[in-house]
């Protein structure tokens, strides 16, 4: 039982689905989930998969599009702000507890990477949140980045952003980026540039490009920061033993900081696993385990 829905998030139309329980009663309000993509991906990149499976377990939700992003509107395109995006997510709350089939006491957040943190994030800021998954989760970029690649090189990519930002001052418009595939990528695992091929084949509305500025915001967001105000809201955290684009190291960091209620879910697999078979399955069914114990069903 999905439909088409849409809201305003800072004057900017934002569109998803919102998915029911095929077997809810007539009246009943179910719990729902919250729930927006990664970096630069769109709804139709797996998230049905997540959506569907939520339903079958008696859990609603509300999958959107972040503004510039596939079916939402917003200028300019493919321009990522973590925090209009975080934004996004609490207008889209908004959007779900007015909804007559939802209960607006029950609504939990979902986000896989970038929206993981994205997840973590609102829980800490929005009390309408009752339970909250991250899967994957970026949990601070600076530190991936020196970790991952080293001060040299996450020291040219922010002399790069200062740059862009005095180019961009001079009337220049924003330079873009590839998301995957090419030597200058944002995202430069083979792992990301095989999903995101494979994936993008069912959303049309996908571009395979990112401004350069969206790197000088995510070098400056770090949901660490906010990962011990989530409490007491639950908190689980579905990590990846083999992720190379969010250390699992800086996972288990977050935990240890997060307050309870909490869980984490390790899961012998890259990060891109939790979305296709069979990893999905056990990803998924964190979740559903997480919230229906927290929102009910």
């Amino acid at each position: 039982m999905r439909s088409d829905v849409s809201f305003t998030s800072d004057g900017t139309i934002c569109r998803g689905w919102l998915t029911l329980p095929d077997d809810r009663a007539p009246g009943a309000r179910a719990p729902a989930i919250v729930m927006a993509h990664g970096f630069a991906a769109v709804k139709e990149m797996r998230l049905d998969r997540f959506a569907e499976a939520f339903a079958a377990a008696g859990l609603a939700s509300l999958v959107f599009d972040y503004r510039g992003l596939g079916a939402s509107d917003g200028e300019p395109r493919q321009d990522l702000d973590p925090y209009a995006q975080v934004r996004d997510y609490r207008n889209a709350i908004s959007c779900a507890r007015a909804r007559p089939e939802i209960d607006p006491e029950r609504i939990g957040v979902w986000g896989s990477s970038y929206s993981g943190g994205h997840a973590l994030t609102v829980g800490a800021w929005d009390r309408r949140v009752r339970a909250v998954v991250a899967q994957v989760p970026l949990i601070d970029a600076w530190e991936f980045v020196t970790r991952g690649l080293g001060p040299a090189l996450r020291d040219a990519l922010v002399a790069q952003q200062i740059a862009e930002r005095e180019r961009l001052f001079a009337g220049g418009a924003p330079a873009m980026i590839p998301v995957v595939g090419a030597p200058d990528a944002a995202l430069g695992t083979p792992d990301a540039a095989a999903w995101v091929e494979r994936a993008a084949a069912a959303a049309p509305s996908f571009r395979n490009e990112v401004t350069l500025r969206s790197w000088e915001r995510l070098l400056e967001y770090s949901p660490l920061r906010w990962i011990d105000r989530v409490a007491p809201t639950p908190v689980a955290i579905v990590a990846a033993e083999h992720d190379l684009l969010c250390p699992i190291e800086l996972a288990r960091e977050a935990f240890a900081r997060a307050g309870e209620p909490k869980r984490l879910v390790v899961l012998p697999v890259g990060h891109f696993d939790p979305y296709e078979p069979p990893g999905f399955a056990d990803a998924a069914g964190a979740a559903i385990d997480w919230f229906t114990t927290h929102l009910g069903h």
